[in-house]
């Protein structure tokens, strides 16, 4: 009988799920001993499998399905029914939000777009997740004013049993104990209603471990986060008290890579982070714990319900056009699309495949808060009326292999998506001194803490950097992207006669892989008021050695310290 079968893809479909989440927990939860033994590339290692679970294990699944059953058209009410037997097997399920993706997956795997609509994918949600929780609490409360600030802080940090011993606990407490008293006034700390509410599992990210948590006074919430590091021989050490909702939200920055937390009900999770940080949407906390095809899913979401509450027209984005990217925008959503052009103009010399492994690279990479992360999406339907007479010219000149009309719809095959940022260039083009001397620092900062993860941009142009909303520099642009340990930085030699140094042309070639770093002062810093800043600031980054030093240690094994705050914040 044909429920029969319903049920039984549906439980294989579920089963597929079962089997992706409980590899990701396992490999998320190996990431407190990495952190304990200080095993850094073991984490980075970690970080980049853990990113292809997803789609491995929709790969076996798809596999199972067409093995095992005579599947058939989705024009049989069959699959109808699969949709409804998966539906009951969910009221129970921890994960359900995320069971229901996958099964989106894998229909999607095996059927054609016109298929896509709810009356056969979870295109919206079934079950709510606003009261599901684990069977353990995911956060611990703690009482100051009752127990005293120094014993509550100590037996927060005791709570999370490190097998690593912290390398001087009066230090810690001490540290963590003027922090506080400097952020939080005396008197809110007094209150009777004053509480630490703590998330039961730290977060772990490339080499550090995040408490994360909110001090609640009355109906007053402060987030905050408490950064614990391993130095690797003497044990561990608080480095850091991060208070208030833009320091919180600049640890879970979209151009940082997952964090790793070991839960069951990761909704649960999520609605713990929400209001430390009211800014940030599901889609993007749960993209920020590693379940980015969630996160996706969830963007998705709100991209539909925003399109159906607004009116405005995608645009073409404001800046200088790129070679690689068509990229365009609609002013009331803070986020721009992105689709590689059908031919790249010389000098590029790349193929469209190539520029989607740029993509894939930086998605698996560390982005050390200094890359954006892209959602990629492929047969995405957009309103035709909604796109300018400008965009739509942009797009057949640029794109017609990537965009099909389709009634009233015009289908994009293939894009990417980003949080829209100011391109530097146009944020420095109305600068004031003060903006210029920032934009210096964390042009440069932005350029060193890239290189420190192995990543060297090719392009340095200002057009292909970002400025955030908090006024972080970001790199956007991958298509020149490289691994620095592929370059090879030289010395410009010296000219034989003076009088070529005057030449329109150099006196000395270049392979494909060579890099001259004391050329970038000729392109880069064309503005005298940001040449002197950053000379002073970053006056390194045009020596060759410098370069080559950091390719040594990355060669050497060595994982450089990359701190998501500033300097002056971390404890002495």
């Amino acid at each position: 009988m044909a429920w029969i079968e319903a049920k039984q893809l549906a439980e294989a479909i579920l089963d597929g799920f079962d089997r992706h989440y409980r590899l990701f927990r396992e490999i998320t939860a190996d990431a407190r001993t990495r952190f304990e033994r200080a095993d850094w590339p073991a984490a980075q290692v970690a970080a980049r499998e853990r990113i292809d679970f997803y789609d491995c294990r929709v790969s076996e699944t798809v596999a199972v399905l067409r093995r095992e059953f005579h599947l058939r058209s989705p024009e049989d009410s069959l699959w109808k029914r699969v949709k409804i037997e998966y539906s009951r097997l969910l009221p129970q399920h921890r994960q359900p939000e995320l069971a229901e993706t996958f099964y989106n997956s894998v229909f999607c795997r095996l059927f054609d777009r016109r298929y896509y609509n709810n009356a056969y994918i979870f295109v919206w949600p079934m079950l709510s997740t606003e009261h599901l929780e684990a069977e353990v609490p995911i956060f611990r409360p703690y009482y100051p004013g009752r127990d005293g600030f120094g014993e509550v802080i100590w037996q927060m940090i005791q709570d999370f049993d490190f097998s690593v011993p912290f390398r001087n606990r009066r230090r810690e407490v001490r540290n963590l104990l003027h922090a506080i008293r400097a952020r939080f006034p005396t008197n809110r700390a007094r209150h009777q209603n004053f509480q630490l509410a703590v998330l039961s599992s730290p977060l772990f990210r490339n080499k550090a471990a995040y408490v994360i948590g909110k001090a609640i006074n009355g109906a007053d919430q402060v987030p905050f986060a408490i950064a614990i590091l391993n130095d690797g021989e003497g044990g561990l050490y608080v480095d850091a008290l991060l208070t208030g909702e833009d320091q919180i939200s600049n640890i879970f920055s979209f151009s940082r890579a997952y964090f790793m937390i070991d839960t069951e009900v990761p909704a649960a999770v999520v609605d713990f982070l929400r209001p430390l940080m009211p800014r940030k949407s599901k889609a993007e906390l749960y993209t920020a714990i590693g379940l980015q095809k969630f996160g996706k899913a969830e963007f998705y979401r709100d991209f539909l319900k925003h399109l159906r509450y607004s009116s405005d027209q995608f645009v073409v984005a404001p800046g200088i056009r790129g070679m690689v990217m068509c990229v365009f925008t609609l002013p009331s959503f803070p986020f721009v699309f992105k689709i590689i052009k059908d031919r790249f103009p010389p000098p590029k010399e790349m193929t469209r495949d190539q520029v989607k492994a740029k993509y894939h690279l930086v998605k698996m990479h560390d982005r050390v808060g200094r890359m954006a992360d892209s959602w990629e999406y492929s047969h995405v339907a957009f309103p035709r009326e909604r796109f300018s007479d400008e965009l739509i010219a942009m797009l057949r000149e640029s794109c017609a292999g990537s965009i099909e009309p389709e009634g009233d719809q015009l289908i994009i095959k293939h894009l990417y998506i980003e949080r829209r940022m100011s391109p530097l260039n146009l944020y420095l083009a109305t600068a004031d001194e003060d903006d210029i001397a920032h934009a210096a620092l964390e042009y440069g900062d932005a350029i060193k803490q890239l290189a420190a993860a192995n990543i060297f941009p090719g392009d340095f142009l200002f057009k292909n950097f970002g400025v955030t909303r908090q006024g972080r520099v970001v790199f956007y642009d991958y298509d020149e992207l490289c691994y620095l340990t592929e370059c090879r930085f030289r010395d410009i030699p010296e000219a034989p006669f003076p009088e070529m140094e005057m030449a329109d042309e150099p006196w000395y070639t270049a392979g494909p892989n060579d890099v001259f770093p004391e050329e970038f002062e000729t392109f880069l810093l064309t503005d005298p008021r940001f040449r002197k800043v950053f000379r002073r600031l970053h006056g390194e980054i045009f020596d060759p050695s410098w370069w080559r030093e950091r390719q040594t240690a990355i060669n050497e094994g060595q994982v450089e310290d990359v701190f998501p705050y500033p300097t002056e914040q971390r404890f002495d």
